[in-house]
């Protein structure tokens, strides 16, 4: 905001331009008056939100719930793999709320300076073996993906959940081969849920949402790789009012509620 500068060389201003120079200012900084991001305004408007494809039923609960709270809102969300979506944000695409999942690939955000401050983590998630109902190849153990003739699918190494299935398997000195690298999470999935696969390596969290679909398998390897999940505003954020009561609601013990029933983990 910037108002018109009087010169010392005048002897008098006019009454009147003061008067409506006054109104301006007052006008201007009045509660209310100002853009939906102002911290008084009430949450308002279409609130874009890119998140990893893991958060998409958590996420999609709370969006409803924000609607209902805040009547006159509307959460949009984009999910996809998180290097995706990263890619997307610093390549310009117009969304107000980036939800990771892994410190790493926010950071790909945050070193462009695409964030408005610094992102926080609200959950963590580790990973589970996905296998046909009934686990009919018998796998017990994250070893047990290596073994001839078994069609393991990973997550591309690119993606959070691809890095972390790397580091799982350094971490239990196994080399596995997969039949194919998967864009997101929810891809791997689904190649099990199809049976184009006998198992995936994916998050917990995707095992639990696909209910009798699949069936998980735990592996000790999996705490050596657990994912923190960081969220942040973005700089180009459209309504960042609304942005940032939405990441509020997420942050908050009701949001968390949510994220933990989903088999999330408290940071």
């Amino acid at each position: 905001m910037t108002t018109r500068s009087v010169r010392r060389g005048r002897r008098s201003p006019q009454p009147a331009g003061a008067a409506v120079a006054a109104l301006l200012v007052l006008s201007a900084c009045s509660p209310g008056s100002g853009p939906a991001d102002a911290a008084s305004s009430k949450p308002s408007g279409t609130v874009t939100v890119f998140a990893a494809a893991s958060l998409k039923e958590s996420f999609t609960v709370l969006g409803k719930q924000f609607e209902e709270e805040y009547p006159g809102t509307e959460v949009t969300f984009n999910f996809s793999g998180s290097d995706t979506l990263a890619a997307s944000i610093t390549g310009g695409a117009p969304a107000d709320v980036f939800a990771a999942a892994s410190a790493g690939t926010m950071r790909t955000v945050t070193d462009r300076g695409a964030t408005a401050g610094a992102p926080r983590t609200f959950v963590r998630n580790r990973l589970e073996i996905a296998t046909l109902p009934g686990n009919p190849d018998r796998i017990g153990s994250l070893e047990d993906l290596t073994k001839p003739g078994l069609k393991v699918v990973l997550c591309d190494e690119a993606v959070p959940c691809g890095a972390a299935a790397r580091t799982a398997l350094r971490a239990g000195g196994l080399r596995l081969t997969p039949v194919s690298y998967e864009e997101d999470v929810k891809s791997a999935l689904t190649k099990v849920v199809l049976k184009e696969a006998d198992a995936a390596v994916v998050y917990r969290t995707d095992v639990r949402a696909a209910g009798d679909k699949v069936e998980g398998v735990d592996f000790p390897e999996a705490a050596e790789a657990v994912n923190d999940y960081p969220i942040a505003l973005l700089d180009e954020a459209r309504n960042p009012g609304t942005a940032r009561a939405f990441i509020d609601l997420v942050r908050s013990a009701e949001g968390q509620k949510v994220l933990a029933s989903a088999g999330f983990l408290t940071p």
